[in-house]
């Protein structure tokens, strides 16, 4: 088509006005007002005017589209071609400036015809028709997901249909994405605490949703892959060595237990520890899978193990069978319970399984007996005074309470809280298994042996420790993180020259790790031809494992918040219910309290004279689930 001035031109997919003609150039007015001065090859002319871009505002006329598309697409010939004009004046019947420009946005769109102003063609009606279900069905979804948005904002009921909008929602409040569109939209911030918070309200979760797992990358099963059986192997037989695994009474994987020897040169105690590396070896799948998870993840919903659960039945001591396989750390103890003399077996014992509460009564009816309660308390002893060499070495110890947070079985929807008790025989296994790592640290750097060792630098203690809860809790903020490395530290925390950790090897990979090194070094003494992994390696999979196991511990901790806000949501009503509570600290009128009953640190605004270590009255006030927060104020 020649160009005209006040021809109808399109430039840049807009209309443009020609307004003249110098030489190459043309100067053309687009829609808004702007001048330019374009190429011919710049500007397509669909109407030769004369034209006003005033005849472009007012929009596209009224026209049947589908039937021009239908009069070329059924034509005999086939698809046939026709000229933009054609098509105008198929459509609109009339070619304007203003059909013109309808015309060719249809052309654009490409949703009836593809071309351009001088040849159009009709695209075949099994493409048009395909298009056109697609396009009915966003119709229909645009308004389904209208209505969805409009009753979230009126808290009204949601259809079963609706839960596929709420699809990024959940994948915000699992940790899958940082994005959510249904957020957005109903002009709430994109976080997982909001995701948390809107599915709640919509009734699409409920409160025995726990997402926190999930947002550290982690699942709820436990490892698939099972290790073999332990081989046959010489060990040093134990049995008849009464050797005592002491847990809470919920614990289902025991991999420690305790004995003790009297022998001419002094106290010689036995650290039984579960063997899963007699058959877990580095580099085998299950421990590549048992690496990648860190640790076992505990949650009040039950545990995600990080060896497969048939490894209980082979490795966890009492549990398979009347004997079970174990790796013994032999202590040759000074009377001040330094160690001597540490040794490591292969070793075969007979376990008997104690809870904390079955141990202490033993240990408190063993004055002038014998058996149990006599070796029981013997133990007790021993770790009564290696508590007194630790604090005398600058150890520093942390009594803050505790509580065990599980879910109600036989699907019984409840969250269960019980304070743990001090047991002295948890005491007893606790220093127990200090001496262990304390024993295997020595060990293994007098062989040279690359090792996870643990250490941690000196905190800055406070200038006027306070007594009890609060002098505990001052303690625990003076505390710097622990340290995994291939070199021996100071543990200031525990007030050792050098410690590992050794007692947990079905819970722990640095554990397993530590087991592995020491059997490749006597199976390279022994002639066995096995060689410990070096230094760069050991330090590789430590970073590893301790990333996983961080994960894990985060998702401990925000799991626990989580239910704790379950149970206390359903007291939020209970507007007589008291908790004591201990202030650790106060700072002017605002201060942090911890409520034993629910393990659980809060800050209050006070009011009077409460000093640190007082014991309060408080009330509960709020609970935001999605925080997994609660609230208290003073009674």
């Amino acid at each position: 088509m020649n160009i005209h001035e006040k021809s109808l031109a399109v430039y840049k997919n807009r209309p443009a006005l020609v307004a003249g003609i110098e030489g190459e150039k043309i100067s053309i007015t687009v829609l808004g007002g702007q001048s330019v001065k374009v190429r011919e090859k710049d500007i397509e002319v669909i109407h030769p005017g004369p034209c006003s871009l005033k005849d472009m505002e007012d929009g596209a006329p009224l026209g049947n589209v589908r039937e021009a598309w239908e009069l070329l697409a059924d034509a005999e010939s086939g698809f046939p071609s026709a000229t933009l004009k054609e098509l105008a004046e198929l459509a609109y019947g009339v070619f304007s400036p203003r059909t013109a420009w309808a015309a060719w946005e249809i052309v654009r769109e490409g949703f009836y015809f593809t071309g351009d102003a001088r040849e159009v063609t009709a695209r075949p009606p099994s493409a048009v028709k395909d298009d056109e279900r697609k396009r009915d069905e966003k119709q229909r979804e645009t308004g389904d997901r209208a209505a969805f948005l409009e009753r979230l904002k009126k808290n009204l009921p949601l259809a079963e249909p609706d839960r596929r909008f709420l699809q990024d929602a959940e994948a915000l409040a699992l940790g899958k994405t940082d994005k959510s569109r249904t957020l957005k939209e109903l002009g709430k911030g994109e976080t997982p605490e909001e995701a948390h918070r809107l599915l709640l309200a919509c009734g699409a979760w409920t409160v025995w949703e726990n997402p926190h797992p999930s947002r550290f990358g982690l699942g709820r099963d436990s490892a698939k892959i099972a290790p073999p059986p332990p081989p046959e192997e010489q060990r040093l037989d134990l049995t008849g060595l009464a050797a005592y695994a002491i847990d809470n009474s919920w614990s289902a994987d025991p991999d420690d237990a305790v004995s003790l020897e009297t022998g001419p040169d002094g106290d010689i105690l036995w650290v039984h520890v579960a063997d899963p590396a007699s058959s877990v070896c580095p580099a085998s799948p299950a421990d590549i899978e048992a690496r990648g998870r860190g640790a076992t993840l505990y949650l009040p919903e039950g545990a995600s193990r990080m060896l497969a659960p048939q490894a209980l039945s082979l490795f966890a001591l009492g549990v398979g069978g009347d004997v079970s396989p174990a790796l013994s750390f032999k202590m040759t103890l000074n009377p001040d319970t330094t160690i001597r003399e540490t040794e490591i077996f292969p070793s075969l014992i007979r376990v008997t399984r104690l809870t904390y509460a079955e141990a202490d009564a033993l240990i408190a009816g063993a004055s002038g007996a014998t058996g149990d309660g006599a070796a029981l308390a013997a133990l007790a002893a021993i770790a009564d005074r290696a508590v007194e060499r630790r604090l005398d070495t600058g150890a520093v110890i942390i009594d803050l309470p505790e509580v065990h947070i599980s879910l109600g079985g036989d699907g019984e929807k409840s969250v269960l809280i019980e304070p743990l008790c001090a047991y002295r025989s948890s005491a007893l296994v606790r220093e127990c298994m200090v001496l262990a790592g304390e024993g295997a640290a020595r060990w293994a750097m007098q062989r040279r042996l690359p090792f996870p060792y643990i250490s941690q630098e000196a905190g800055e203690l406070p200038a006027q420790r306070l007594e009890g809860l609060a002098g505990a809790w001052q303690l625990r903020r003076c505390m710097r993180p622990r340290r995994l490395s291939a070199k021996p530290g100071i543990h200031w925390g525990l007030g050792l020259d050098e410690y590992t950790q050794v007692t947990s090897p079905l819970r722990r990979y640095t554990d397993l790790l530590c087991h592995q090194q020491i059997r490749a070094w006597r199976n390279r003494s022994e002639g066995r031809g096995e060689e410990p992994l070096d230094e760069e390696e050991v330090l590789f999979r430590v970073s590893a494992a301790e990333a996983a196991a961080a994960a894990a511990s985060r998702a401990e901790r925000a799991s626990r918040a989580h239910w704790l806000a379950v149970y206390l949501s359903d007291k939020l009503n209970k507007k007589d219910l008291l908790w004591q509570a201990v202030v650790l600290d106060r700072k002017d009128n605002k201060g942090t309290l911890i409520i034993p009953a629910l393990g659980l640190e809060t800050h209050v605004s006070m009011r009077g004279s409460e000093k640190p270590n007082d014991t309060v009255s408080v009330r509960l006030l709020s609970v935001k689930i999605p925080e997994g927060e609660a609230g208290f104020a003073l009674a």
